[in-house]
């Protein structure tokens, strides 16, 4: 008797929910940095940590940011570095390279040498979505003429 295995589908972006993603994005990083248009840094702290959305570069349409997030035990927590490329004209946000891994595929065959997830794209999409939510639910920034600790 002839054993058949099932045929895996083969994985697919999903394009609807990717925009969605990188839409709430752009809207989430402009709700952190309104003034990124005149200004090259923003920094606020969340809990212990200390944030830092810094624009790397402006082009008519686009515009790429650095975002940096250092903690009291770096040691042992480590530091967040992400770049993200803001789309203006499609209201969209995405991230370009995530800690040191550069320039993130769309997909990637599975298994792979490097042994990246199939969807890392949208993985990494996904957790800056959430760390953005993050700091705008919990970021304190201290205004120039104002009350320390006034929230996002």
């Amino acid at each position: 008797m002839m054993v058949q295995r099932a045929r895996k589908k083969p994985f697919k972006v999903d394009l609807a929910d990717m925009h969605a993603v990188c839409e709430a994005n752009y809207a989430r990083l402009l709700r952190l940095f309104p003034g990124y248009e005149n200004t090259n840094t923003r920094e606020f702290h969340v809990a212990d940590a200390r944030v830092r959305l810094e624009v790397i570069e402006r082009c008519r349409y686009t515009t790429i940011f650095h975002l940096h997030q250092h903690h009291a035990h770096d040691t042992w927590l480590g530091r967040l570095r992400v770049e993200v490329r803001a789309y203006h004209d499609a209201g969209m946000l995405e991230v370009g390279m995530f800690q040191s891994h550069r320039k993130v595929a769309a997909r990637y065959r599975y298994p792979n040498e490097r042994m990246y997830q199939q969807d890392e794209k949208a993985q990494q999409n996904r957790f800056l979505a959430d760390w953005l939510e993050h700091c705008l639910q919990n970021g304190r920034a201290r205004l120039e003429h104002g009350p320390a600790g006034v929230t996002l």
